[in-house]
């Protein structure tokens, strides 16, 4: 008996466990919108993630090691500050104020086909 319960207590972490460490690709163009380093709201910053390794660079350019500490949670090494990340990965909020949100790709329109050559 307790064999089974030993073994249904592991399945269930097991099961449980893709979700909980299910996270958030932070890769990309983000825009600085509140308490800036720069006086300049909207400049843009970007984030590369590996796994729960990130390589920020921000508004100003200053590049910066940072990692997942938990979901929803990250810690930037340079700036010594922390931030939280909304779930859709959409938002960060770092502790010293800073507000980044992502910076959506704009796809060009795709250019009007020709007309058809005139016949004569």
């Amino acid at each position: 008996m307790k064999a089974l319960t030993a073994l249904l207590a592991v399945s269930a972490v097991a099961a449980t466990t893709p979700a909980l460490a299910q996270d958030v690709n932070l890769t990309g163009r983000w825009q600085c919108m509140q308490n800036c380093v720069t006086m300049e709201p909207g400049r843009f910053a970007f984030i590369t993630q590996n796994g729960r390794e990130l390589n920020l660079v921000n508004e100003v350019g200053m590049a910066s090691r940072a990692w997942v500490d938990y979901p929803g949670r990250i810690w930037v090494d340079r700036p010594q500050v922390g931030a939280v990340y909304a779930p859709d990965g959409m938002t960060i909020q770092f502790d010293n104020g800073t507000i980044w949100q992502r910076a959506l790709e704009v796809v060009p329109a795709p250019a009007p086909l020709a007309p058809p050559p005139r016949r004569r």
